[in-house]
């Protein structure tokens, strides 16, 4: 029987760590959601399309393959962008999403994290996580990440991004960035990533015993 976890949270709030990192642990397949709104954009940028043609946007969508995902591509700061203005389009959300159900269901099952898996891909998920911390926190873990890799970076400017990412996340009408009701809150704010995967893998521990027993 498959395993869903679904993992929602902010920006640089440690859940995709977390969720490579339960994905390796329970044999899990792991799918980072915000990438596949990027590849959307990415397909747009490449092939010139305007980025407000919802119409080709969903036509992109519906091209993604979600197995070759390259994040190294995906992770630059102007497909990010362009990420933005195609994720609030009704019509690629619903493309994409009907793909990331279908990823889930496939065996053994998955780890996803975004920011509507727990209310809105995978409402019935068997394990749900809100992870979280502190606007200060998360800027500072990004700035250190940025500066690690040879960036330079203003840790205001950051936070400065990461707080209107979360207004408009928590703002938009569909889908918007909130704890599903039956979502175990982690606040990592305090914790390091060993602490955070602690707390994690034994809530995940505590879902596999059940099914063992029941």
């Amino acid at each position: 029987m498959s395993l869903i976890i679904a993992i929602d949270g902010p920006a640089a709030s440690g859940k995709g760590t977390l969720a490579r990192r339960l994905a390796e642990k329970y044999g899990l397949n792991h799918l980072d959601t915000g990438l596949t709104y990027r590849a959307v954009a990415h397909r747009m940028l490449i092939h010139g399309l305007p980025l407000d043609n919802e119409s080709a946007a969903e036509t992109a969508a519906r091209q993604v393959d979600l197995g070759a995902l390259d994040r190294a591509v995906l992770s630059q700061h102007g497909v990010g962008e362009a990420a933005s203005k195609v994720a609030v389009m009704p019509k690629v959300r619903r493309a994409l999403v009907d793909k990331q159900r279908q990823f889930a269901a496939t065996p053994p099952g998955a780890v996803l994290d975004g920011r509507d898996i727990g209310t809105v891909v995978c409402p019935d998920a068997d394990l749900k996580l809100y992870v979280t911390a502190s606007a200060e926190e998360r800027a500072r873990r990004r700035h250190a990440e940025i500066v690690a890799s040879g960036g330079v970076a203003e840790e205001a400017d950051i936070l400065a991004d990461i707080r209107r990412r979360d207004e408009r996340d928590m703002g938009r009408a569909d889908s918007p960035l909130r704890p599903a009701n039956d979502a175990h809150l982690l606040d990592t704010t305090t914790m390091d990533i060993e602490a955070a995967f602690r707390a994690a893998s034994g809530l995940v521990d505590r879902v596999i015993a059940a099914r063992t027993t029941s």
